[in-house]
């Protein structure tokens, strides 16, 4: 696992809250001490040795998949759904906000930035589901050895992290917590006429017409267009093999002029053909078994 930065040289680390004021998310940064400090940096070591656990490489992300709570993934920080993530990663000198934890129901999630001594950043970002204020029950604290209740607001930090940001990748721990925070959703959404264009590109005997129109109001296949684009799926296909596929795996397909239209119902099937998702396979003899893959990773050579 590689990151543009120095893990053993770490010079500077700054906890940083996302809150909601209104309708805009403001970050601000967090007075903290070195023992504040010296947590967050366990927690990065401690985020880093459980992606490694799961697999010392990354897989790329990918939209369409259905991942589990924690796997080891990464995204270019380039790439448009890394967006939010880009944009928090380069804002240097956060204001600095006393008051930022009193109305701790208003944050969203924390942050810390580290750098190291050749002035390299890296963000680490947790999600607020894990943290939210304890509202009206009372919280004891010893002061002075005597049980008080204290009215401030307590701030948990948790053991890891969910993702890393780094100036080149995103490295993810949490897919959920990454497409939330990214507000993946809507972005991949929003991406659709730009998938579909980048797409027609590549695959200039489909028509995607009928793609386009059920993918904007489909946030899987507008997953499907996301991560067919971003694994570079639709490179070099060949139309023949194509609708080979799609008549072996039940995707109804309709041809005139050298052109591939799909049908409103069939979209999802042919989204599914591109992504790699719809096989086919005959290990009894004359018995052809079609099946549709939740989830795929390519094999290597």
């Amino acid at each position: 696992m590689n990151f543009d930065f120095d893990l053993e040289n770490i010079a500077a680390t700054e906890l940083a809250v996302g809150r909601y004021i209104r309708e805009d998310q403001v970050y601000s940064a967090v007075p903290s001490n070195n023992e504040v400090q010296s947590a967050l940096e366990y927690m990065l070591n401690a985020t880093i040795d459980q992606m490694n656990e799961i697999s010392e490489e990354p897989q790329l992300y990918a939209p369409s998949e259905k991942y589990s709570g924690t796997e080891h993934l990464y995204i270019p920080l380039d790439n448009e759904m890394a967006e939010l993530f880009s944009v928090v990663h380069r804002a240097a000198n956060l204001d600095i906000d006393k008051r930022a934890l009193e109305d701790i129901d208003s944050v969203f999630c924390y942050l810390a930035k580290f750098t190291d001594n050749s002035d390299r950043q890296l963000t680490a970002l947790h999600r607020s589901a894990q943290f939210k204020s304890l509202g009206k029950r009372p919280i004891l604290q010893l002061l002075d050895d005597t049980l008080t209740v204290t009215k401030n607001p307590l701030f948990k930090l948790d053991a890891d992290f969910d993702l890393l940001v780094d100036s080149n990748r995103v490295h993810i721990f949490r897919p959920r917590s990454f497409e939330l925070l990214g507000k993946l959703q809507e972005s991949i959404l929003e991406a659709v006429p730009r998938n579909v264009q980048a797409l027609s590109s590549s695959l200039p005997f489909v028509k995607f017409d009928s793609i386009e129109e059920y993918a904007s109001h489909h946030p899987r296949a507008a997953g499907y267009l996301a991560s067919i684009r971003s694994q570079g799926w639709a490179e070099d296909i060949d139309k023949s093999a194509l609708t080979k596929l799609c008549e072996a795996t039940a995707v109804g397909i309709e041809e005139s002029d050298g052109q591939l239209s799909i049908p409103g119902d069939q979209v999802m099937g042919f989204l599914e053909v591109l992504d790699r998702r719809r096989f086919e396979v005959e290990l009894v003899l004359n018995s052809p078994e079609r099946f549709r893959a939740a989830s795929r990773q390519k094999l290597g050579d």
